[in-house]
C-alpha cells in the first residue's frame, strides 16, 4: 500500500469538505459536512466515497489525513518560523475603547485617536512585505465589475509568491503537505496558492470580479447603503475610487482581515478605527484583535486580524487551513495558546481538477 501511495497524483488528495480524498480516519468534528472515520458507519454519516477511499482496498488512509494533533504541530513550527514579523518595538497600538458583545453593532465611534499610534514602516522594504503591498492597489472594490488584470499585475503576484516561497515558513508548510501526499513539488505547491488565491470568481453579475487573495487581505464594503456611522471622504474619494480600497458591496465591508493594510489606509484617513471587542492573549506579535470601524463609510462590525505578522505568516496559516479543513473551523496553537481559523471556498465554480477557490479565511475570535 505504501508503494501504491507514493504514485498517486496529490489531486487524487485533495480535501473537501462533503469527499473523504485525504481525510480518513480524520476526527470526528460536529462541523464537518460528512465524516470519514470508522464510526461514521455506525452513525450513517459517512461521505458519499468513504468506502472508495478510506476501506482497506482503497488508496487514502490514516497517514495521509491532516489529524488535529497534526494542526497543532504544525502550526506552532510556523509561528516559531515568522522571522520577518514585528518585533515588540515595532508596533505601538492603542487600544481605547473595548465594546461588549451587545456593543458592536451600534456603529458608534468609542475611540477618537487611531488604532496605530507607531509603526517602524522599515518593515514594509521586507520582500515579502514590500511585494504584499505592490499587490493591494490592483482591485476594484465594487462587486460586478470585471478585474482587468494586467501582465505587471500577474508579475506582481508571481512575484509575492516566489518571495514567500524563500522563507524558512512556507518551507516548513511545503515540506508538511509534501510528508502528507498533498503535493509532489514545491513547483506544484506554488502553481496551485496561485490558482487557489488568486484565481477569479464571479460574486456579482457573471463578472470576473474576485479572488482570495482580494477577499481576504483586500477586503470588501458592501455598497448600496448610506454607510455608517464615522462616514468620511478623504481626498475626495468616492465608493467607486481606486486606491487601495477593495471591494464594495451592500453597505458593509467583509473580508479585510491583514493589519498592514488597515495601517496604511488608517494612516490616509479612510479607515476610522471605533473600538475592539477581543486582545489576544500574545504579549508578543503576531497578536490577535477583534475590532469594529468605518472603511471609507462603510462598517465593519468585527473584524478579526492578526497583528505584526509577516505576509507569509498569514497566508501560510490560512493555506493549511483551507487545505486541511476547507469550510469548518480549523483548530490551531501558536505560542502555546488555541485559536482557530475558519475558512470558505467558493462553491459555484472551480479551477483544475474539480478544486475549489478559496472564499474567505479568517481569525475566530470570541
Amino acid at each position: 500500500l505504501r508503494t501504491t501511495l507514493s504514485f498517486l497524483s496529490p489531486k487524487d488528495l485533495y480535501t473537501a469538505p462533503d469527499s473523504c480524498r485525504g481525510r480518513c480516519e480524520e476526527p470526528y468534528n460536529e462541523e464537518d459536512e460528512c465524516h470519514c472515520n470508522a464510526e461514521c458507519e455506525r452513525y450513517h454519516n459517512c461521505c458519499e466515497d468513504y468506502y472508495t477511499h478510506c476501506q482497506p482496498e482503497g488508496f487514502s488512509s490514516s497517514w495521509d489525513a491532516i489529524t488535529d494533533e497534526d494542526l497543532l504541530h504544525i502550526s506552532e513550527q510556523l509561528y516559531k518560523a515568522d522571522h520577518n514579523k514585528a518585533r515588540p518595538t515595532d508596533i505601538a497600538i492603542n487600544h481605547q475603547y473595548q465594546a461588549s458583545p451587545d456593543e458592536t453593532g451600534d456603529q458608534e465611534d468609542r475611540s477618537p485617536q487611531p488604532l496605530y499610534k507607531y509603526v517602524n514602516e522599515e518593515l514594509f522594504s521586507k520582500p515579502t512585505y514590500a511585494s504584499f503591498i505592490k499587490l493591494l492597489d490592483n482591485y476594484q472594490r465594487a462587486t460586478g465589475r470585471e478585474e482587468d488584470v494586467t501582465e505587471e499585475e500577474l508579475r506582481e503576484q508571481d512575484n509575492f509568491l516566489k518571495e514567500v516561497m524563500k522563507t524558512e515558513l512556507m518551507k516548513k508548510l511545503f515540506a508538511f503537505l509534501h510528508q502528507k501526499n498533498r503535493y509532489d513539488s514545491e513547483q506544484e505547491f506554488t502553481a496551485d496558492l496561485k490558482e487557489m488565491w488568486f484565481g477569479l470568481y464571479s460574486r456579482g453579475n457573471g463578472e470576473q470580479d474576485s479572488s482570495g487573495f482580494e477577499h481576504v487581505f483586500s477586503g470588501r464594503a458592501r455598497t448600496g447603503g448610506t454607510g455608517g456611522a464615522g462616514q468620511r471622504r478623504a481626498g475626495g474619494l468616492t465608493p467607486g475610487s481606486r486606491l487601495c480600497l477593495g471591494e464594495v458591496k451592500k453597505g458593509k465591508v467583509s473580508g479585510f482581515h491583514n493589519w498592514i493594510r488597515f495601517y496604511l489606509l488608517e494612516k490616509q484617513g479612510i479607515v476610522n478605527y471605533f473600538s475592539h471587542n477581543f486582545n489576544g492573549p500574545w504579549d508578543t506579535y503576531p497578536e490577535v484583535l477583534g475590532l469594529q470601524f468605518s472603511w471609507d463609510g462603510f462598517y465593519k462590525e468585527v473584524g478579526s486580524a492578526f497583528i505584526g505578522s509577516s505576509p507569509e505568516f498569514e497566508f501560510g496559516l490560512y493555506t493549511l487551513c483551507f487545505i486541511a479543513r476547507p469550510g469548518r473551523a480549523c483548530h490551531l496553537s501558536l505560542g502555546g495558546y488555541s485559536l482557530s481559523i475558519q475558512t470558505y471556498t467558493w462553491t459555484k465554480s472551480t479551477y483544475g481538477n474539480g478544486k475549489k477557490y478559496i472564499a474567505t479565511a479568517y481569525v475566530i475570535s470570541p
